[in-house]
């Protein structure tokens, strides 16, 4: 059996997930070569994952690893969102097959360009939607398509960042702001627009959507409280917001952030108290949460109109924490996620209630370690299924395609046009004005 060769281009925590769950976990099947970042201390930090490290080769940029002769079968695109799709037509006109992390682009536009031209070089683009590949929601796929729920009617589902995560990334990180990267919608649930588009199994044709920001802006900013957290908060003890807290209890969030910006990076080491403390009089990441230049809706939610009738409701809120489902069907109903795990006098991942009888059935999952813990098993799940996707010979029928990614995008972008406008939007005539 052939080794596939991958490159990473983005060596941030995405990219680095992924080649290395491939490096340690499926070296029988691929082979890491290369790397590209303009932080070169990023792209070299992955020379420990390649079989030949002398022959690793690392890159400035994306446009320096492209200019080479084609150095690997598939490239793995790990850059922020707004530069995506470049370096995916790029790839795929070098030749390459590319692992494409998601959100595809913050413009719905590209999305739809970009799927178009990998049809029309035959290039396979998969994307990175990490919860299709996931134990759970390939149980949930699995029993919707045995027919046990009969026919699908309607399905609730939701996203609850956590508080403290949706602060980190939403509030003081990369995602906070539109402008600078996509809606939350798209930036966080993508993913989930993917799921609810995969199980209904149908075309999205409507939704409408409210949201707004309606907690973490200066209206509550605590009396006294400064621009800054080090800069001696009377509300410290108690604000759970506190970044200061980044040199405790929320260390992980902020190690990768703080490595990523220069420091040790090379060593994958870990900052000293001091070396943070300093950082983060700087840092996006010291600011109060309350005053920071955010703009996108701490909780959202959308509804959702399918071709045959069929109902989705969706809901991402900074101020829960873990992923719930519920699908219900003329036959039986199912409910599963988070919740249900944690209650005690449960403890399954889900349960199916059939209406004629009343039998209750429960279902638990195993999840293979590796990768982000909330993404349930499903990065090591799409690393594993990786080979047997990227060797498929219709580009197509891989399961997280660029074909089938679209419409997930597109019901996102289209609930956060509803959202701004506060109008229901018809899917088909969104996508017909972004082609004018």
């Amino acid at each position: 059996m052939k080794k596939l060769r991958l490159a990473g281009i983005g060596c941030g925590g995405r990219t680095r997930t992924y080649l290395s769950l491939a490096a340690e976990r499926m070296s029988q099947y691929f082979e890491v070569v290369a790397a590209a970042d303009p932080q070169m201390e990023r792209a070299e930090w992955l020379r420990r994952y390649a079989e030949d490290k002398e022959a690793f080769k690392v890159f400035d940029s994306d446009a320096a690893l492209l200019a080479e002769e084609k150095l690997a079968d598939i490239v793995v695109i790990g850059t922020q969102d707004a530069y995506h799709v470049k370096p995916c037509i790029d790839a795929m006109r070098k030749g390459y097959d590319v692992l494409l992390e998601k959100p595809i682009s913050p413009d719905p536009a590209e999305v739809i360009a970009l799927e178009r031209e990998a049809v029309r070089l035959g290039r396979r683009v998969m994307v990175c939607h990490v919860l299709r590949y996931s134990p759970f929601y390939r149980k949930v796929k699995e029993i919707v398509d045995s027919g046990v729920l009969g026919e699908i009617r309607s399905l609730n589902a939701t996203e609850g960042v956590g508080p403290f995560h949706f602060a980190h990334s939403y509030v003081r990180g990369h995602w906070r702001n539109k402008a600078e990267s996509s809606p939350i919608i798209i930036a966080k649930s993508c993913h989930d627009m993917d799921i609810i588009s995969w199980l209904m199994g149908e075309e999205c044709v409507s939704t409408s959507s409210y949201g707004s920001l309606s907690y973490f802006n200066e209206a509550h900013a605590p009396d006294g409280a400064p621009k800054r957290c080090v800069d001696g908060c009377p509300q410290s003890e108690t604000c759970h917001y506190n970044a200061m807290r980044y040199l405790s209890t929320q260390r992980s969030w902020v190690q990768y952030v703080f490595n990523a910006e220069g420091a040790k990076v090379a060593e994958g080491g870990s900052a000293t108290d001091d070396e943070m403390r300093e950082w983060l009089k700087t840092s996006k990441w010291g600011r109060c949460v309350y005053r920071c230049d955010n703009d996108v809706p701490d909780h959202q939610t959308a509804q959702f109109e399918f071709k045959s009738g069929q109902t989705a409701t969706f809901t991402v809120t900074a101020f829960d924490g873990g992923r719930n489902l519920e699908i219900y069907g003329t036959k039986g109903c199912l409910k599963g996620g988070h919740t249900l795990k944690h209650q005690a006098d449960i403890g399954a991942d889900m349960i199916v209630m059939n209406h004629e009888t009343g039998e209750k059935k429960v279902y638990s999952v195993d999840v293979e370690a590796g990768g982000y813990d909330g993404h349930g098993g499903g990065d090591h799940g799409l690393v594993s299924q990786l080979y047997n996707e990227m060797t498929k010979e219709n580009p197509e029928d891989i399961e997280s395609s660029i074909t089938q990614s679209v419409q997930g995008h597109i019901m996102g972008y289209a609930a956060e046009e509803s959202r701004i406008t506060g109008k229901t939007v018809d899917l088909s005539e969104f996508v017909k004005n972004l082609n004018n």
